[in-house]
């Protein structure tokens, strides 16, 4: 009896871990995916979005080609139990073009979302990092860069 109630503590210590992993990758989607709808019902079309396995305190670099003059809107969805939220964007030359930073419990949260429209079109480097104290690795985050179409653009315009 105390082997199998043993087994199954240690059971529960291995899977608790994943359960918990996989219910915040699936909180952090639901919000990626009310997001997006958010945002094509608004005109943007989705370029790319990419669920990222992050370590606490470590920055993920992605690399992104940009055109001149168009209208981009990037989002970085962090773990809701992380207490610090940063993106930092560079452009070609290393000059830090944007830095934003949520700690938990304001109001937008583990969701950090901005637009950019490039100078020039060239490469630029994108820089989400979240702190967690509990979890030091395996931490769910989400990106997704977006772009106004030229034809929503012209029509708000109008």
């Amino acid at each position: 009896m105390k082997k199998t109630l043993l087994a199954f503590v240690l059971i529960g210590a291995l899977v608790a871990p994943a359960l918990a992993q996989s219910h915040s990758l699936q909180q952090i989607r639901q919000q990626a995916d009310s997001l997006k709808n958010l945002y094509v019902s608004d005109g943007f079309q989705l370029l790319r979005e990419t669920p990222l396995q992050m370590e606490s305190e470590y920055d993920i670099p992605i690399v992104l080609p940009l055109t001149q003059g168009t209208f981009y809107q990037f989002v970085f969805i962090g773990e809701p139990t992380s207490r610090l939220y940063e993106v930092r964007m560079y452009d070609w030359q290393e000059k830090q073009v944007i830095f934003l930073q949520n700690r938990w419990g304001e109001v937008d949260g583990n969701v950090i979302a901005f637009f950019y429209i490039p100078k020039t079109s060239e490469y630029h480097m994108l820089r989400p990092v979240q702190v967690n104290k509990q979890q030091k690795r395996n931490l769910n985050g989400y990106v997704m860069l977006l772009k106004k179409s030229a034809a929503s653009a012209s029509n708000q315009a109008k």
